[in-house]
């Protein structure tokens, strides 16, 4: 596929460096010549300098000759327009970045659309739905529905009291039929692990599982770690993620934000009429205790600085804070956040590369997420009559060794999946898979 990006800032790179090595063309455009430079040396991009709203750099970038165009400069205007103009110069599929989330009204969508633009995106708006979602599953670290909510992938990480450490992963016994969830992957160090006959729970492991509803609360007990009622919860940073998560919930938890800007305090203060708003450097120790840290049921640290988020949220965790959740943009930083006790990081460019990648594939896909602190994916497919899969059963299907099928939806009827089943057409089906395997797996269904 011949996909164009406008924008090389860290977005830009990620999805530059992701989507390159999954095999694709791309082409990348940015009017500053390092940005270009330093995303060139670190994936096989075509580089194009110039403004992405310019007829003529856009034509030297071939966008008439694109499968798709990935507007993500950061200007949401810039965004807007070079997507629309891209669509015009003959693009096939054309989406952009926005910050307005007025855009995303169905009203207001329908007339993007018309423009030529075939889908846009929000990223702080999903994240900070992310970290809701996540509020009301405290003991997971991820938490992602799928099928209308008939299956559900839970993440959590085994704490000592958790009852599966030293148990065998089950799901791979002849006579299983009817589970009611199943680990579908393991994260142990920085490797992730496609759980094979064998293979036994270890403490401090991250697991996945694929659980029908039914079954959630059972297997969020068995993580060792109890569910809490979040009554207080204070946030650092005035942020967009920061505000939209204060605004969905500040009417039934006590919120205070900190934010070191006093202007932005001012505003902020004005916008949201019920929560408190605290000046001051969440830095500053002595001040976050003064403010009540250590009375939190929740911290969320979302300022946009990495470093600093992750240095508040080891303070919440010291100070017993039970849910702790960090945004954290530098990936590097990532497996040094989860390590150190932080139960959630949010990163905005793996929830973009979630909204993204099932444009790039060549199959149908429902739904993708990418995983933070694993290379994995997981899908949603709808099984399509006279495709692979249903010619025979799980185990004979050859399906790549880095890749296993978690559930199964069947209009009302839900199944864990297991070796000997069979799937049928029109199925739903919910697969993981690592990198390697993302592009061909779909082909088993379509």
């Amino acid at each position: 596929m011949k996909i164009v990006i406008a924008g090389a800032g860290e977005m830009g790179s990620h999805l530059a460096r992701m989507l390159s090595g999954n095999g694709h063309d791309i082409t990348i455009i940015d009017k500053d010549p390092k940005l270009l430079s330093e995303v060139g040396s670190l994936a096989d991009v075509i580089t194009v300098e110039g403004d992405s709203t310019n007829f003529t750099v856009l034509r030297r970038a071939s966008v008439r000759r694109c499968d798709l165009f990935i507007a993500v400069n950061h200007e949401e205007n810039e965004n807007v327009i070079a997507a629309i103009l891209a669509k015009k110069l003959g693009a096939k599929k054309s989406i952009a970045r926005i910050d307005n989330n007025e855009y995303l009204e169905p009203n207001n969508k329908e007339m993007f659309i018309d423009m030529g633009i075939d889908y846009l995106f929000y990223p702080e708006k999903v994240a900070a739905r992310e970290v809701i979602n996540l509020l009301g599953h405290t003991s997971t670290t991820e938490y992602v529905d799928f099928s209308s909510g008939k299956l559900s992938l839970v993440v959590f990480r085994l704490e000592p009291a958790s009852s599966l450490i030293g148990r065998e992963v089950e799901g791979f016994d002849e006579n299983e039929t009817s589970l009611s969830y199943r680990t579908v992957a393991i994260t142990r160090g920085e490797q992730t692990i496609i759980p094979r006959q064998g293979e036994i729970y270890m403490e401090g492991d991250v697991i996945y599982i694929i659980a029908r509803q039914d079954a959630v609360k059972e297997v969020m007990e068995s993580s060792g770690r109890k569910n809490i009622e979040i009554n207080n919860m204070m946030i650092l940073g005035g942020s967009r993620i920061g505000i939209r998560i204060a605004t969905e919930l500040q009417d039934e938890v006590n919120i205070k934000m900190v934010d070191y800007n006093a202007e932005k305090a001012y505003r902020l203060a004005e916008t949201l009429d019920k929560t408190l708003i605290i000046n001051e450097d969440g830095r500053n120790t002595d001040i976050m205790l003064e403010e009540g840290l250590a009375n939190m049921d929740a911290f969320v640290a979302v300022t946009g600085r990495s470093e600093t988020n992750i240095l508040a949220a080891m303070l919440a965790k010291r100070m017993g804070v039970k849910k702790v959740i960090a945004e954290v943009e530098n990936l590097n930083y990532i497996n040094l956040a989860e390590s150190i006790g932080i139960d959630t990081i949010i990163n905005k460019k793996l929830v973009t590369a979630s909204n993204i990648f099932r444009f790039t594939m060549s199959t149908d896909v429902q739904a993708i997420k990418c995983l933070t602190g694993s290379d994995a994916e997981v899908m949603e497919f709808i099984v399509k009559p006279n495709s692979p899969a249903i010619k025979a059963r799980i185990k004979d299907l050859g399906l790549p060794e880095d890749t296993m099928i978690g559930g199964i939806v069947r209009g009302d009827k839900v199944f864990i999946a297991v070796d000997n089943m069979e799937i049928n057409p029109y199925d739903r089906v919910v697969v993981f898979a690592m990198p390697g395997s993302v592009a061909s797996v779909g082909t088993f269904f379509n």
